[in-house]
């Protein structure tokens, strides 16, 4: 069974910013610092930010199952403004879904504003198909308004 959630959320950056935040290793100091206690630490493994970058997430504490994830960079589009990265052990992975990948779009909604797609995707063989309900976008839609309030608040500061 393959399918996907996503999830648009508005924010009050324009969409070159939000990019350049987003598509390398940027994203994990900044959530990190602003998010550590929601979405949990993010640590680089190997790589530059670009493809074949590895990052583990570690959860915060509480949270169920291993604690955390790995993934790898797999598309980096600096023109489409799309990210995509896959679970290579931990999260989902560790609960049967044979692929977990994120998919991140940047979108220009005009000069001051920008959308950030979000999107899940997942496949899991038709007995683990009950599991689905577990896939949820939140903590992406979390992670998108926390990064827009900070690169605003960077900006107004800057």
């Amino acid at each position: 069974m393959k399918g996907e959630k996503s999830q648009d959320t508005v924010v009050g950056v324009p969409a070159s910013v939000v990019w350049s935040a987003y598509r390398g290793l940027e994203l994990g100091k900044i959530v990190s610092e602003v998010l550590g206690d929601v979405i949990g630490k993010v640590e680089l493994v190997e790589g530059d930010g670009g493809v074949g970058t590895i990052m583990k997430l570690t959860f915060p504490p509480g949270t169920p199952g291993k604690g955390y994830l790995t993934e790898k960079f797999i598309i980096v589009d600096d023109e489409k403004r799309i990210k995509v990265t896959e679970t290579i052990e931990g999260g989902f992975k560790d609960l049967g879904f044979a692929a977990i990948r994120i998919r991140l779009e940047i979108i220009e909604k005009d000069g001051e504003s920008s959308i950030v797609r979000s999107t899940v995707e997942y496949e899991v063989d038709d007995e683990r198909a009950m599991r689905v309900s577990l896939i949820s976008t939140k903590h992406l839609e979390l992670m998108a308004e926390g990064v827009g309030k900070y690169l605003s608040e960077k900006k107004s500061t800057a």
